[in-house]
């Protein structure tokens, strides 16, 4: 099983290059967004986070349930990413332009769920006036990271 955990450590397109290389600690973390001026400011991922909230094995054999907290500040998006699974969602407080490299945008809105199918490349751009927090549920190929960056 991979350790999900990598992912919690750094935000942004960063937090998914490292997901799964290193072995962390068993507690769930929560990245900090920095605050220094400059070129994190221009960075369109910075202060993205993810916190682990659980992961399972799942019924079917290779496949394990992973569930997180994404908070994506205003102006900020997620990066272009996919998932070796499904992605179950809910906005539990924002507006998020959900941008696909496949299909049309999807408007997401406070009370909104989603579905992401397994390995569509997709982007969660926050349009609206707070950090946007949503809800994701994983079931993924336990062998392959959650999040492959592009």
């Amino acid at each position: 099983m991979i350790d999900r955990r990598a992912l919690l450590r750094t935000s942004g397109v960063a937090a998914a290059g490292a997901l799964g290389a290193a072995a962390l600690p068993s507690t769930p973390a929560v990245a900090e967004p920095s605050r220094v001026p400059g070129a994190a400011d221009s960075d369109p991922t910075a202060g993205v986070t993810r916190t682990l909230l659980q992961e399972h094995p799942s019924p079917a054999k290779g496949w394990e349930a992973v569930q997180t907290l994404v908070r994506i500040p205003r102006h900020k998006e997620s990066g272009r990413h996919s998932h070796p699974g499904i992605e179950v969602g809910y906005i539990i407080e924002g507006d998020v332009l959900m941008e696909f490299d496949d299909r049309p945008p999807l408007r997401l809105r406070t009370g909104d769920p989603f579905l992401i199918p397994n390995g569509v490349i997709h982007n969660a751009r926050n349009v609206g006036k707070v950090t946007t927090m949503m809800l994701s549920t994983y079931v993924v190929d336990e062998t392959k990271p959650l999040v492959t960056t592009y």
